[in-house]
């Protein structure tokens, strides 16, 4: 940790909140946006420079928008909610990339988590799937995510096409503005 970055952002944070005390100011934010910096030539509020990620937090209660802001700084508040968030946005762009590099995607762990696949759920990811639902597509996804053996090759040609036909144009509808290269 450093003293002055810290004292930094707990400054930004807390003079842009309701509260004066830190704990019950952090609980008043959200991350509004996240945007990605390949140059990573931007500066946190907080002061640390070269950001990849690039975070908007804003107040519930007042309005306030703090920008940009890094993973670490949000780590700060010490909020489960805000961790998760911020890891499942770093997982959206890498699959995104991985997609642009024409690699080979599997549903495993290195771009995806249970929690990536609720997220897409929840945001309307799964929507151009000729095979199913949208449920039915990310209950299949999830069930073959927690396999513990091979999928069969008929499971495996779903989860491509679902992959390829549901979250690939998702992704690259969703962050096409969002990645400074």
């Amino acid at each position: 940790m450093n003293r002055k970055t810290d004292y930094k952002l707990f400054k930004e944070v807390v003079d842009n909140s309701n509260s004066d005390v830190w704990e019950d100011a952090v609980k008043e934010w959200m991350i509004g946006d996240c945007r990605e910096d390949d140059n990573m030539l931007e500066s946190c509020v907080c002061g640390k420079e070269h950001l990849k990620y690039l975070f908007t937090i804003e107040n519930r209660e007042n309005g306030n928008v703090l920008t940009p802001i890094g993973s670490s700084c949000i780590e700060k508040f010490e909020r489960k909610d805000l961790n998760e968030f911020t890891k499942i946005n770093r997982k959206l762009f890498e699959l995104l990339h991985a997609f642009n590099r024409n690699e080979y995607i599997a549903l495993d762990n290195k771009y995806f988590t249970r929690k990536l696949l609720l997220y897409l759920y929840e945001q309307g990811a799964f929507q151009n799937s000729k095979y199913s639902s949208a449920k039915n597509s990310y209950e299949m996804l999830l069930k073959m995510f927690n396999k513990k053996t091979e999928p069969t090759p008929k499971q495996k040609n779903m989860i491509k096409a679902i992959i390829m036909s549901d979250i690939r144009p998702y992704l690259e509808k969703i962050l096409k503005d969002k990645i400074n290269t």
